[in-house]
């Protein structure tokens, strides 16, 4: 059975250190492809940085010793989007991806830190992926792991019941504008209290949106191996 990790890595292990050391409050994520070609696994990167310069921004990417190549494709006020052809060193970890049939589906960092998901066929190929990087003397902390089966409210790290106020609210209208059904209304529907609806509501959205949106890096806390 496939497996879905979630880890973080300081930037010295994997890529960018120079620049997130340069630009403090930059926040990079990188384009998600499913591919098993090497320069393909993650081409393109956003940078989102405070910095409304440019020119620095560009100067500190290609200054980058993680950093062979990059080009601006477009720039929107803070937010800028490069190609980029990465070291090799940052291309061998790729492979060791790659060459375990993983799949790279996020990837982003900030304050030195990256947050990677990535997908490996089992759990075997999990595990030495995990020996190699430790051997090369990197720091890789496991943050969660589930089943690459699991239904979309484990995967968003929704329970069941915030599922079904998010389902039940999206069907009812409640999300329109202007409200085609109230929280009364979700509560009927539910049989539950209407304190009870708010609550899931409230926990079922912070849930979605820090594991579906957020561009910043998640605040973990103890590590909670899901089987």
């Amino acid at each position: 059975m496939s497996v879905i990790t979630e880890f973080t890595v300081p930037a010295d292990a994997f890529a960018l250190e120079h620049t997130l050391e340069t630009l403090t409050d930059a926040t990079v994520e990188v384009e998600r492809l499913a591919t098993h070609s090497r320069e393909w696994v993650m081409p393109f990167l956003w940078v989102a940085v405070d910095e409304d310069d440019l020119e620095t921004v560009e100067t500190t990417l290609r200054n980058d010793p993680s950093v062979d190549e990059c080009t601006l494709l477009d720039s929107d006020s803070n937010v800028h989007y490069f190609t980029v052809d990465w070291d090799e060193p940052v291309q061998h970890l790729v492979d060791q991806i790659v060459d375990r049939h993983g799949v790279m589906q996020e990837a982003e960092a900030a304050n030195g830190t990256w947050y990677l998901k990535l997908q490996f066929v089992d759990r075997e190929a999990l595990e030495e992926f995990q020996t190699f990087f430790h051997e090369q003397g990197y720091a890789f902390e496991l943050q969660r792991m589930y089943p690459g089966s699991a239904p979309k409210e484990r995967e968003y790290d929704l329970t069941p019941e915030q599922r079904e106020v998010l389902v039940t609210a999206l069907r009812m209208g409640y999300f329109e504008v202007p409200r085609e059904a109230q929280i009364e209304d979700l509560s009927a529907a539910l049989d539950i209290s209407t304190n009870a609806v708010s609550e899931r509501l409230r926990r079922a959205t912070g849930n979605l949106t820090r594991n579906a949106l957020a561009v910043s890096l998640p605040a973990f806390g103890d590590v909670a191996v899901e089987r």
